[in-house]
């Protein structure tokens, strides 16, 4: 049960008083005045269970009647929670409660409340009547009215917990009964053969049997919502896909199988939905209602297909700013509108209708008709919100003209497959014939809110984006326009649904249009998008970027960022015009943010109160020869800097120029770091082998399969707790290498910041080891060689460290790690990566011949620490390599240093801070860690039950390796850690050394302290 967390001492209640004193201060008692303390009181409360207050609002009881209510309690499924009626003080409350109810109100659950008094009735019956002078009483009646759930409500939220699973046990029992009916059931056989090669002709080629097994179980679990709730019984009669796809059921159910049987386990759970959905009176809250129940649906069920296409629900005042924003954008820059015959609108990743809906009501009743039937265009691939979409388009038109006419304009395909050589048939004659129509259609605007999926995050999920490499598809558009002409290393993120559908709908507007997709935000700065930013300025002649902001990975300060989508990427609203040849222009980019730091509701209120572009203040941005747009920040004494390394230098055959460092490459990526590190080197050695055994017990039965046309993703065993598959991995599988466990390959590593681990370092075993095999090939050369590791990327502030082992490709960005000395594989052949030309240019600069190359490598050092230069250069460190530049006093740099290199690489070594260690007395000695944390004041550390390490010198949080303290990663670090997925535990605890972690927090101290000393003292840069 959900409890409103409310005390009298909290703050809100507080202010509610105050407030009532201010006002009675200065005579202000009628109910307008005295009731906006208790509204904010309320919206308080809201705020714990992600409700809304919404104030002055109307409420329908019946078709022809309707009441104005005070205030409304509505939760984030729409679902109304209560009624709030605020009456003054001379009023008499126990007579204001009857003439409400005389005019109809409903007595579920509502809260008549005056500075004096509060009067609460739920379930038909009065069950409050107190006076709330005395906060104890206030807090009581705010907690009876909150925590309240009628039975319905009540019902709804226990089903729809246990839905989850329940709905994943149904889903395997009827994968198991489709299973056994394609063994056995000849009429199954043939129904399901037809429509899977249906499929793979209209969705995707490549779609498996059990994606489209899992159509089939997605149209049973939710073909009952759409008869009761939305009261449709017609709708798998009227639907082009559902009528085939209930060809196919009836074959299942014509043996043995009853629908109504089979689904009685859950039947609980569509009483309890439309009980719910009986108490929303409004059609389009129903529709909300239903997206939400969708959500949970995919949640529950088809977690992959969610995670592959981003399933985001659009906010209402998104769409409605963006559809307003076309129409104007229309009426001023082509003298045309939604309404006008000719202006044909695609929404090619439609969901569930929500801005062809919006769409529909901009339009002229006397103009809907024609665009309805002619020029309203849409595409869904996915089965589930196909059928809402078409549902709830239908109903629109529905409601507008009292005529019921089937929406023609939706496609069950996939978008961006409709761009390749075109299939013969796409699932039914109907829906093929849509989708030649719309592909005849002359499309002015494209609007909507693209997939943000990027790829799966692990080779196990076997969930990976389709590719669409044929002639004219959007991935080769992609490769040869964006990626062509990016410059940065890494691009896969180029191949993101995002970004393609930026490059389809560039290429599908043709002459003239509008684009206008809400989307992730990264295309806006990020370093891989530099060639995409520079098409877009080409295609377009106007781009329009309105910055939500909402990355929560980016975020380094202090203040909580919030998220209009509640995901962890950014978000931006983007209006890209283009004109027709003699109208056309240099593309112009013009950018407005909305504040970081505001909350998703006050986002939401900005994009209400500005109604549409027209009223944005923007401003125009002037991209620099980089094609980036963001240039505010950007130091451009920065280019005139020495390049640490650059690809022209690391490429060089002979003798490299141009830079300071000769190779360099990234942290070791294993893609399996649960598998490939662990503190204790013998269980790393167990889990090794493990995975060994099972990839090739894999291998061999790949060798030996008779059907050579079988694909490695779908032959393959995917149990986390035996293996952790990757690309590369199942290169190797299809190569048919058999691999033998080797011990040498257990090395030590630097995993995070002063967080050595065990890494099994193997050409196999990790995806990829970029130039370490040359860095440390043996562990001789950890003796002599030294690393300077650094954090590269946007979304973290610059930091570096100096290691004598092999380092992790650190998250969120990467890593660049840049040698002193090369080897061969074998260890032998030692050269020396700093560059001759760099101590040219070095000893020319100051003047001095005897700088040497291990004087420069410690200068670099030194000056990657230097405050000023990590503030003035911030936004250039996030975008490229860092530039170096010659400070004044060459000498104390290198000096700083070597000193630094010296205790960050020693720190094990370092002398222990002297810090208090508070024992418990009731508990008996013990060093094991299970997982530490700090005090509030962070001036002790709660080592386990028995100890606590206290004075802590807060000068040691100065020391930051991007957004956390070194003392913060040890803390982070040093927990027993169980990966979900493989069950794999991670302990850092020694059996052979117990206080091994307190004496690390002792020296990590020391070295954050002498390291701030050193960074405080440097020499000035000018």
């Amino acid at each position: 049960m959900a409890t409103l967390n409310l005390k009298p001492s909290h703050k809100a209640v507080k202010s509610y008083y105050q407030t009532l004193q201010n006002f009675t201060k200065f005579g202000a008692a009628n109910e307008g005045a005295v009731k906006v303390a208790f509204a904010d009181l309320l919206t308080s409360c809201c705020q714990q269970f992600n409700w809304l207050l919404v104030q002055e609002n109307s409420l329908k009881l019946t078709e022809k009647k309707r009441i104005q209510v005070d205030g409304l309690l509505v939760r984030d499924d729409t679902l109304k929670h209560g009624i709030w009626e605020a009456k003054d003080t001379a009023d008499d409350l126990p007579k204001e409660v009857q003439k409400k109810f005389a005019k109809g109100y409903p007595k579920d659950n509502i809260i008549f409340q005056s500075p004096e008094r509060v009067i609460i009735w739920q379930g038909g019956k009065q069950v409050y009547d107190q006076d709330i002078t005395k906060p104890e009483a206030l807090v009581e009646s705010l907690k009876l009215f909150f925590e309240y759930r009628p039975p319905q409500i009540e019902n709804w939220e226990k089903a729809a917990a246990e839905f989850g699973d329940k709905v994943r046990g149904l889903g395997e029992k009827l994968v198991d009964l489709i299973e056994s009916e394609r063994q056995t059931n000849p009429k199954f056989i043939d129904a399901f053969e037809g429509f899977i090669n249906l499929c793979r002709q209209s969705i995707n080629p490549n779609i498996s049997d059990a994606a489209v097994e899992e159509m089939l179980i997605q149209h049973l679990l939710t073909e009952r919502i759409f008869r009761q709730i939305f009261n449709n019984p017609d709708f798998t009669r009227r639907n082009i896909i559902a009528v085939e796809i209930e060809k196919v059921i009836e074959t299942l159910t014509s043996k043995s199988f009853s629908r109504a049987h089979f689904l009685g386990d859950v039947d609980y759970f569509y009483r309890a939905l439309e009980e719910a959905a009986a108490t929303i009176t409004e059609y389009s809250e129903k529709q909300h209602f239903l997206n939400t129940v969708y959500e949970r649906f995919f949640q529950g069920f088809a977690l992959k297909v969610a995670d592959t296409h981003g399933i985001v629900y659009t906010p209402q005042s998104i769409v409605d700013f963006m559809v307003k924003s076309v129409d104007e954008i229309l009426r001023t820059e082509f003298n045309k509108s939604l309404s006008d015959k000719g202006v044909h609108i695609l929404d090619p990743f439609v969901g569930t209708g929500n801005f062809i809906m919006r769409i529909m009501r901009e339009i002229r009743k006397t103009a809907l008709s024609h665009k309805y039937q002619q020029e309203l265009h849409c595409n869904e691939v996915m089965l589930l919100p196909y059928y809402i979409a078409s549902m709830n388009i239908e109903h629109e038109y529905l409601t507008a003209t009292g005529q019921y006419q089937p929406f023609d304009g939706i496609c069950l395909v996939d978008t961006f497959s409709v761009q390749e050589s075109l299939q013969l048939d796409l699932f039914t004659p109907e829906n093929t014939q849509r989708v030649k129509q719309q592909q005849s259609s002359p499309i002015f605007v494209v609007i909507g809110n693209p997939p943000y999926n990027a790829g799966q995050q692990n080779e196990n999920d076997n969930n990976k984006n389709r590719k669409y490499s044929e002639r004219g598809g959007v991935d080769k558009r992609v490769a040869e326009t964006y990626a062509k002409d990016s410059k940065a290393t890494n691009k896969n993120s180029l191949y993101d649904p995002y970004v393609k559908a930026f490059r389809w709908a560039a290429d599908r507007i043709e002459d003239e249009g509008i684009v206008a997709f809400v989307s992730n935000n990264s295309f806006i700065d990020g370093i891989a998008f530099d060639g995409m930013r520079q098409h877009l300025a080409q295609d377009f002649d106007a781009i329009y970027v309105l910055d939500l902001g909402g990355n929560i990975r980016k975020n380094t300060s202090n203040q909580a960022i919030y998220n209009v989508f509640d995901i962890k990427v950014g978000v931006s609203i983007n209006l890209l015009i283009k004109r027709k040849e003699g109208n056309k222009s240099q593309g112009q980019i013009y950018y407005a943010a909305v504040g970081e730091f505001l909350r998703k509701e006050e986002k939401y209120a900005y994009l209400q109160k500005s109604q549409h572009w027209g009223e944005v203040d923007w401003e125009e941005m002037k991209p620099d020869k980089k094609h980036t747009w963001l240039t505010a920040g950007l130091q451009a004494d920065f280019e005139t800097f020495i390049p640490m390394g650059t690809k022209k230098t690391k490429a060089a055959k002979g003798e490299a120029t141009g830079a300071i460092f000769k190779i360099y490459g990234r942290g070791v990526l294993t893609c399996r770091d649960a598998w490939a590190y662990n503190f204790n080197p013998d269980e790393l050695a167990a889990n090794i082998q493990r995975i060994i055994a099972t990839y090739n017990e894999q291998t061999r039965k790949w060798l030996d399969c008779p059907d050579k046309s079988a694909k490695v993703d779908d032959f393959v065993t995917y149990d986390d707790t035996k293996i952790s598959w990757s690309g590369e991995l199942k290169e190797h599988l299809k190569r048919g290498v058999i691999v033998e466990y080797d011990p040498k390959h257990i090395r030590q590593s630097l995993y995070r910041p002063f967080t050595k681990s065990r890494l099994y370092f193997d050409a196999y075993f990790n995806e990829r080891r970029y130039q370490f095999p040359y860095i440390f090939p043996t562990p001789e050369t950890e003796k002599e060689n030294r690393v300077i590791w650094l954090k590269v990327g946007r979304e973290v502030p610059m930091f570096t460290l100096m290691v004598a082992v092999i380092p992790d490709l650190l998250p969120q960005g990467g890593s660049q790690c840049f040698p002193f000395y090369t080897y061969e594989e074998d260890g032998s052949n030692r050269q020396e990566n700093i560059t001759d030309w760099a101590v040219d240019a070095f000893r020319e600069e100051y003047q001095n011949p005897a700088i040497s190359k291990w004087d420069i490598f410690y200068y670099i050092y030194g000056l990657l620490h230097h405050p000023t230069y990590r503030e003035k250069y911030a936004d250039n460190l996030k975008r490229e390599i860092p530039r170096i530049p010659y400070a004044p006093d060459f000498e104390s740099f290198a000096k700083a240093g070597k000193r630094l290199a010296e205790i960050h690489i020693n720190y094990e070594q370092q002398p222990e801070y002297p810090l208090k260690f508070i024992e418990n007395d009731e508990v008996p000695l013990n060093w094991r860690v299970e997982k530490m944390k700090l005090s509030q004041d962070k001036t002790q550390l709660i080592y386990n039950e028995f100890l606590t390490l206290a004075g802590i010198p807060p000068k040691v949080f100065e020391y930051r390796l991007g957004n956390r303290s070194a003392l913060d990663w040890i803390i982070d670090r040093y927990q027993v850690k169980i990966d979900k997925r493989s069950g794999i535990e991670n302990d850092p605890n020694r059996l052979d050394d117990e206080e091994y972690i307190v004496r690390l927090i002792g020296q990590v101290i020391t070295v954050s302290l002498e390291t701030v000393d050193i960074v405080n003292n440097l020499a000035a840069l000018e």
